[in-house]
């Protein structure tokens, strides 16, 4: 019989949105929100251990963002997890412009609203987590009608979907996880986009073919870091660039490393204790 690993969370101070954008980063099938902590699950085959999610919440607690944490591990029956966590996705409006939904809930637009229909199965970038909301409001701002866009570690796909809606030309979108590559060309499909956004199963050092307009990466702190060279590569002549999957701490960090590549920092938005910045090429 498969079966799934529950692994119970709880952190000092209780910070969910924290913990649970950073825990994302892992391959979880889903997380619940308790009281005072989180319910964390994993499938047999995705091989997260204990260890794992407690040297993530180490870091953040070396960030002085924690004062302590403390994590359980349950084996539990088999179960769809992932679908007890959908009965918890509502409509989010990000904006006066920009709405996400999943297709199970109803939503009648207003006069000039953006609707995505996004249902985000196993992969981050549900519209929940303050990064993503903080691209999809930095992108409104900066996007111009007929640019190119790339976009690093997808995930769902809506940030390339939500470029092409806000009139970009097209978008290619990367990630190097099958599960998300499958999700994101099912909401692509979704929201009638597929002639205009490409999706492909790579890492960043595999896109050679083109440069950008502008590049799109919620990431962490360290991948941004690692692949900054080839964001630079990428990247067109008086390009964008916007970064998020960031805490505050991280800002001066990922700052110092895009300035010597010749990257300007434009602007810096905060949302609690995550970022994300824009630059210029």
């Amino acid at each position: 019989m498969k079966t799934y690993t529950e692994f119970i969370v709880k952190t000092d101070p209780f910070l969910p949105d924290l913990v649970s954008g950073v825990l994302w980063k892992l391959e979880i099938t889903g997380i619940s929100e308790e009281n005072n902590f989180l319910k964390v699950y994993v499938p047999e085959q995705n091989k997260i251990n204990k260890k794992q999610i407690e040297d993530i919440l180490e870091s953040i607690a070396e960030e002085k963002l924690i004062n302590s944490y403390s994590v359980e591990e349950n084996e539990l029956e088999n179960k769809n997890w992932n679908e007890e966590w959908e009965k918890s996705l509502n409509v989010i409006e990000i904006n006066d412009r920009i709405v996400i939904k999943p297709t199970f809930r109803k939503y009648i637009p207003k006069e000039n609203q953006i609707v995505l229909t996004i249902d985000p199965k196993m992969s981050f970038g549900t519209g929940e987590h303050q990064t993503t909301k903080l691209v999809l409001q930095t992108l409104e701002k900066y996007i111009q009608p007929g640019v190119t866009v790339l976009d690093v570690g997808t995930g769902t796909g809506i940030l390339a979907i939500a470029s092409v809606k806000l009139g970009a030309k097209n978008a290619l979108a990367i990630d190097n996880d099958e599960w998300c590559y499958e999700n994101a060309i099912e909401n692509c499909e979704l929201n009638s986009v597929s002639d205009k956004v490409e999706f492909r199963l790579a890492e960043i050092d595999k896109v050679v073919d083109k440069k950008f307009d502008l590049i799109l990466a919620n990431i962490q702190k360290n991948v941004l870091l690692d692949i900054a060279p080839e964001i630079k590569k990428c990247n067109n002549t008086s390009g964008l660039v916007i970064l998020s999957g960031l805490l505050t701490t991280d800002e001066q960090e990922i700052i110092s490393c895009y300035e010597k590549l010749s990257f300007r920092k434009i602007e810096t938005i905060q949302m609690d204790e995550w970022i994300a910045i824009v630059f210029k090429n």
